[in-house]
């Protein structure tokens, strides 16, 4: 097993006093820190390599342009990817998802047609969908929850149909922290010859990820929850989709041949990788999947359960305190949605801010969710590699001395 412990001081973050209090960082789901070997890998590259890509016969041009691409294939390896060629570099996975919706979508999804997603489906794999709906004419189904807020396979079953050309889903969910069965549904999609559209933004920095076994068709993550600078996110097709969709964006970089009238495409992924990208970006993110690498990616997923673990019990012990998502730290990623019963999350959020523990507080970009749990909002904790148990015993006892001030359970507020 390894010592996690090691790894902190590599945060230089972490070391400095909120409020007076020793800075506990429990939001890596809306953002990771980011590791010395990442800051100066990227410092490096605009230190010795500053170039454009793909456009100079320069030697800094062609330094530049190696260490883009040699990123693309440490993207392609991380994930499983067939090819580099399948690895197209986005603003993010807000950005990717909004690709495959505005040419794939666009091409594909007619009048009559379904897009299935879940309830639980952050707003980044929802709207797009929505609106594509709206556009073309088309029914937009949701997939329902278990009582303990997993997916509902069987639900899934009834509402993906032949009429179903897309199905998207989150493979880990950032309220509930649940980890969605992301082959089943792949396999429930083909059967009826729809496609499937994966959101790994709170999976890929957190579990091994493998595109080709899950059988997904996109999967679309960004790198700044998994270490990397922000502004850099990827997006993973099957070849065939790619290089039949149209481009999404105009532009230098993107094209074959242009004429007065007419213009050709260059090939995938180029063809979608309009303008100068974010090159600093991508060497950024090679740099974290190689600081992720060292650790192992099962070593992560065995850490973040045991701080689940640590967590679970005394959290469901607080008299008045609901947990929504699985009891079963087993079926969780290091995300945990909790309220305070008669305390508005973001009262308790600023509670444990004083504490120095930084947690989110709101509807975390999943409003029909919230609708779904009957809530207005929630407090989020949620873990990384660089958190410890005594970060989870600081978030336990703030949690109680929020609740001992406010008066929470004796029938008086504060």
């Amino acid at each position: 097993m390894v010592n996690f412990k090691q790894y902190r001081p590599d945060f230089p973050i972490l070391d400095q006093q909120v409020n007076g209090e020793k800075l506990v960082y429990l939001d890596s789901a809306a953002t990771a820190q980011r590791p010395t070997p990442v800051l100066e890998r990227v410092m490096k590259f605009y230190q010795t390599d500053n170039a454009n890509v793909h456009r100079g016969v320069h030697t800094l041009a062609e330094r530049a342009t190696a260490d883009y691409e040699a990123a693309r294939v440490t993207v392609q390896k991380f994930i499983n990817a067939a090819k580099p060629e399948e690895i197209i570099f986005t603003k993010g996975c807000t950005d990717a998802l909004n690709l495959v919706a505005a040419t794939y979508g666009q091409m594909n999804i007619q009048a009559g047609d379904e897009i299935v997603i879940s309830i639980a489906e952050h707003h980044s794999n929802l709207i797009p969908w929505q609106q594509l709906a709206k556009q073309k004419g088309a029914t937009l189904k949701y997939i329902g929850l278990t009582d303990d807020g997993e997916l509902d396979l069987a639900d899934a079953k009834q509402k993906v149909t032949d009429q179903t050309k897309l199905v998207a889903i989150a493979h880990a969910t950032n309220v509930l922290g649940t980890v969605n069965p992301i082959q089943e549904l792949a396999q429930i999609a083909h059967q009826h010859g729809a496609v499937i559209v994966v959101d790994g933004a709170q999976a890929v920095a957190h579990m091994p990820v493998d595109v080709q076994n899950l059988d997904a068709d996109f999967y679309a993550f960004s790198g700044h929850k998994m270490m990397s600078p922000t502004g850099i996110g990827v997006l993973y097709g099957k070849a065939n989709l790619l290089e039949a969709m149209p481009p999404y964006q105009y532009g230098g970089e993107m094209i074959g041949e242009v004429h007065q009238q007419d213009s050709t495409w260059a090939p995938i992924p180029y063809k979608f990788e309009a303008g100068t990208q974010n090159i600093a970006g991508a060497v950024g993110l090679a740099a974290a999947i190689d600081y992720l690498n060292q650790i192992g990616m099962e070593q992560i997923v065995m850490h973040e359960q045991t701080l689940v673990k640590h967590l679970l019990p005394p959290l469901l012990a607080i008299d008045q305190l609901t947990i929504y998502g699985p009891h079963d730290p087993a079926k969780h990623t290091g995300v945990v949605a909790f309220n305070l019963n008669g305390l508005h999350p973001h009262d308790l959020a600023t509670a444990l801010d004083m504490e120095g523990i930084a947690v989110r507080a709101g509807h975390h970009c999943a409003q029909p969710l919230m609708e779904y749990l009957k809530v207005t909002a929630t407090a989020r904790a949620s873990f990384y590699l660089y958190n410890t148990e005594a970060d989870v015993d600081a978030l336990v006892n703030a949690i109680k001395k929020a609740k001992e001030f406010f008066r929470i359970g004796t029938g008086e507020t504060k």
